[in-house]
This record gives C-alpha cells, sequence and structure tokens, in this order.
C-alpha cells in the first residue's frame, strides 16, 4: 500500500492548484515586460533602446516594431558570438556558464544556445509544473511515490573556452536538485556514460533494483532501452520488471507513430504525457487528459510571438520575412499554422525556433507542433506539414495492420517531373505501390493544395520500404547516438541524396 504517495499527491494537486495561469495574455505581459527590464543595460538592450520600449503602452507591439527577427546564424554571427569570446552583457546580464547543443543537421557544425542560470531556473520551474498536471491524469498513489527514470543525453558535459557544454537534456539532468537524487534514475553516475551502447547494458544490469513509476526520453531511443532491458531479463513486458509504470512523458518527435510498438511493452495501462523541450527552453507540456495537446508556459521564461505560416512570408531558407504580420498571444486562432518566436532569459531575442506550431484551444493556450518552418513539404505548392505526414502515416498503419515508426520524404525530380519519394521503416508485406496508392490517397483527403498539386507539378509518389533500424542506423552514422536525436521527416536534395547513398551501401 502506498503511504507517501497520497501526501505527495496532495501536494502536488496544491501546488498545480496554486500555480497555474488562467491569463495567458497578462502572464506573457509580465513575461516580457521583465525580459525587456532585465536586458535594457546589455549591448543588445541600448543597441534596440529597451528603455523607449519600456515606455510604450502598447508594450508587445513596440516590441515587434522595434527589433526584427533573428534566426540562430544571424543571432550568433552577430552577438552571441561575443558572448562565446568572453565578453559579459551582450544579450543578457553576465556570461551564462552553459551553452546547450543542438542536435544540428547532417554535415553540419552542431550550434550552441546559451544557457543562463536564469533559464535553468525556469526549465525547473516548468517540469515541477508537469509534474504536479499529473494530478489530473486519474493515476495510482504509488506512482507519485516511485521512480522516475529519464533517458536523455550524456551528464559528462564539457568544458571549452570557459563554458560547460552538453544538449539541453543532459544539463537539465546534470542540475537536478539534490532533494530529488533519490527519485531520480538512471542516476547521474550512470547518465554520465557517453557511450549508449555501455550506458544502456548498466540500466539493464540494475533495472530490477529500481520502482520505475514514470519514464521520459525520445519515443526511439527509450523503446531500445525497454526491448534491451527486457530482453536482458527474459520477459515479455515491461511491467514484470517494474509493476508500478503509469506514466511516460514523450518529446523530441511525434510518439503516435510509436504508440502500436510501445504497447507491445506494456500489459498495464501506461498514460502518454507529451512534452516539448528545446535547446532554447521548455516551452510546453500537456496538463490533462481530455486533450493530448500541450499548454504553453506562459508565465516561465519565454516570451511567444506568432507569424501565420503563409507561403508569401516564407522565404526559401525557411527564415521570415521582416514585414510579415505579428500575433500576440491573445490575437491568434485556432487551427492556423504559426511560425513559433521567442524570446528568452537565455538572451534570445525575436529568435525563430524553427517549429510551426497551431492553437487547439485559444483560451487554455494548448498546442500541437505541426512542423518545421524549413520542412515543410511544398517545392511544388502542396504545403505539406509533418503533422499531415504523421497522420497520414498513422493511416497506412491502421489500414495495413502494420507498424511505421520512421519515415522521411524529399521532393525530386525523376525524367524531369516532381515527384515525392517517401521511406519507411516498416516489415509489413505490402508491396510499395500499394502503400504509395494509400498514402496518395489519404493525403489528397486531407489536404486540398496537395490535391492541386498532384494535378499540375506533382506528377507521383513514390514509396521504399527499408528495415526499421535503418533510420538509427543512420543516426549512428552520422555521430548522433546518445543524443537527442531528431531523425529528419523532410530532406533537402542534398540530404536526402545522402540519405539514399547510405541506404544502397546497407
Amino acid at each position: 500500500m502506498a503511504l507517501l504517495g497520497p501526501i505527495i499527491k496532495t501536494a502536488l494537486n496544491i501546488h498545480e492548484s496554486v500555480t497555474s495561469t488562467s491569463d495567458h495574455a497578462e502572464a506573457q505581459r509580465k513575461v516580457l515586460n521583465n525580459l525587456l527590464k532585465t536586458a535594457k543595460n546589455t549591448s543588445f538592450g541600448l543597441y534596440y533602446d529597451f528603455n523607449s520600449i519600456l515606455e510604450n503602452d502598447d508594450l508587445e507591439h513596440a516590441f515587434a516594431e522595434a527589433i526584427p527577427f533573428y534566426d540562430y546564424h544571424k543571432m550568433d554571427e552577430q552577438w552571441w558570438s561575443r558572448m562565446k569570446e568572453g565578453k559579459p552583457n551582450i544579450t543578457w546580464p553576465g556570461v551564462p556558464n552553459f551553452l546547450a547543443r543542438s542536435s544540428g543537421t547532417t554535415g553540419k557544425k552542431s550550434k550552441t544556445i546559451p544557457v543562463t542560470d536564469e533559464m535553468i531556473a525556469a526549465i525547473k520551474a516548468a517540469g515541477t509544473k508537469q509534474v504536479s498536471a499529473l494530478t489530473n491524469f486519474y493515476l495510482p498513489d504509488d506512482v507519485f511515490e516511485s521512480e522516475v527514470l529519464a533517458l536523455g543525453s550524456s551528464t559528462d558535459l564539457s568544458e571549452e573556452n570557459g563554458f560547460t557544454i552538453g544538449e539541453i537534456s543532459g544539463i537539465s539532468a546534470s542540475n537536478i536538485p539534490e532533494f530529488l537524487d533519490s527519485f531520480y534514475r538512471p542516476g547521474k553516475e550512470i547518465s554520465s556514460i557517453d557511450d549508449w551502447d555501455e550506458r544502456v547494458q548498466k540500466i539493464a544490469d540494475e533495472a530490477k533494483n529500481w520502482d520505475i513509476g514514470m519514464l521520459s526520453g525520445i519515443p526511439s531511443w527509450l523503446e531500445m532501452m525497454l526491448r534491451k532491458v527486457m530482453d536482458h531479463h527474459n520477459v515479455e513486458s515491461i511491467h514484470e520488471i517494474w509493476p508500478n509504470l503509469s506514466v511516460y512523458t514523450s518529446g523530441g518527435v511525434a510518439f503516435e507513430p510509436y504508440r502500436s510498438s510501445f504497447e507491445k511493452l506494456f500489459t498495464k495501462p501506461v498514460q502518454i504525457v507529451d512534452t516539448y523541450l528545446a535547446s532554447e527552453g521548455f516551452i510546453a507540456c500537456q496538463q490533462r487528459p481530455e486533450s493530448s495537446s500541450m499548454q504553453l508556459i506562459t508565465d516561465g521564461g519565454i516570451y511567444f510571438e506568432f507569424v501565420p505560416f503563409q507561403p508569401e512570408y516564407v522565404e526559401q531558407d525557411g527564415s521570415i520575412s521582416n514585414d510579415a504580420p505579428i500575433k500576440t498571444i491573445d490575437e491568434v486562432q485556432p487551427e492556423v499554422d504559426y511560425a513559433l518566436i521567442i524570446s528568452t532569459v537565455s538572451g534570445a531575442w525575436r529568435y525563430l525556433i524553427g517549429d510551426t506550431i497551431k492553437f487547439t484551444d485559444v483560451e487554455k493556450a494548448e498546442i500541437k507542433i505541426t512542423g518545421r518552418t524549413k520542412f515543410f513539404l511544398n517545392v511544388v505548392g502542396s504545403q505539406l506539414s509533418v503533422l499531415k505526414m504523421q497522420t497520414a502515416i498513422t493511416e497506412l498503419q491502421e489500414k495495413f495492420n502494420t507498424s511505421i515508426k520512421e519515415f522521411t520524404v524529399s521532393a525530386k525530380k525523376i525524367d524531369g517531373d516532381f515527384h515525392h519519394v517517401w521511406y519507411v521503416g516498416t516489415e509489413t508485406e505490402t508491396s510499395e505501390k500499394e502503400l504509395a496508392e494509400a498514402l496518395d490517397q489519404s493525403l489528397q483527403e486531407a489536404n486540398k493544395n496537395y490535391i492541386v498539386a498532384r494535378t499540375k507539378a506533382l506528377k507521383g509518389v513514390q514509396v521504399y520500404k527499408v528495415q526499421p533500424e535503418t533510420f538509427a542506423q543512420w543516426n549512428d552514422h552520422n555521430k548522433k547516438k546518445g543524443g537527442q536525436v531528431k531523425m529528419e521527416k523532410v530532406m533537402d536534395e542534398e540530404k536526402f541524396k545522402a540519405w539514399e547513398e547510405f541506404v544502397n551501401s546497407l
């Protein structure tokens, strides 16, 4: 019988009710005001005259008019590069201790994004908010006194030019408060192991000594870890090892393509809770069981702006034109794709994070990620978001009773005409032609722009089946194993050529 569980659950429930935000627009105004006041004497704040912005009654629109959009490269070249040389007070007071290494893109140097003490505090607060919200999910009391296994990147962070560098999950895990150490697994010693296979083997060795109630991590790597634990102990369900396992907080990629294969690992109900943690900060998390959408964290260290994601506002490289209209959180509309712009306590300003979202509930500030600004498949006007692609893939799984955990697609010219060429990770015996026809039909039913494209410049759809593990091998091939790996769902011509060469080499 759980003794501490009900007490912890009650405390979390009180915390959730006290800290929950109902007026998201007002919360955002306060965040913006705090950001501007804190950074007004930095080089960035002086250059853009934050004092004048603060004197304006219409703070949000004065801010938007004064400062252009920044992507990573522009922010890094013009501002953060000086901070990385050790110069203080560039875009945020002082010099940050941490740099978060983004997964980056194949063949290019990884991006490093400043992580200030204020951002670490904001991430901790957001994490507490997420855990407190679990009291809304009708979970058994036992889970609240069980342990949490978080499978992220290594906490063995590197030191370079006075900065501590690692991926954001590793930085966050290395800063877990001491009072949570007794609940956190696999623990700092195992988490610091850089080699993925060695780390997972250590987890498998120790698994029976732990009482895991919650799991956290990106689906592909977490599923591999769970299968390793099950194989190591010769069991058919992870619940034979961890009977109290009741919650999985997913993040990094959409969970839905993994649902069917995950369910085969469980013999008890497991609540899936979605989160949105990026290198730039903790952006959103699911707050209630009635919706799979995530609520923006509007009272933390991030101020949000939204640009309607329409072709006339998007440049060829995925950047946003500076004359694009900007919407604040009290001006957005539901079911509209927006490019997400953030300003943060780490000194990112009007920063194009690269993700597109849509609001499913404006009043509750609940969103879904719909894709990437650079990764919408729109070469021939099809305007396919990753969300629509994932929905079509889910329909394929149901239609052919198969599992398709990963896919990638690109627009490719074949004999002078554009085709959408898909690679799907599946072991189904359904022919590639049947998969292509079903996928094409599903997308036509879901997207009017796609229908138009199919009658004009988009001449065909091709599907190639590969073994599901091919995608993990590709990530390993590109030296991203063990980190927050994000297989690119949409590839440009250069990356797709490298991908096809890799597949053909297997």
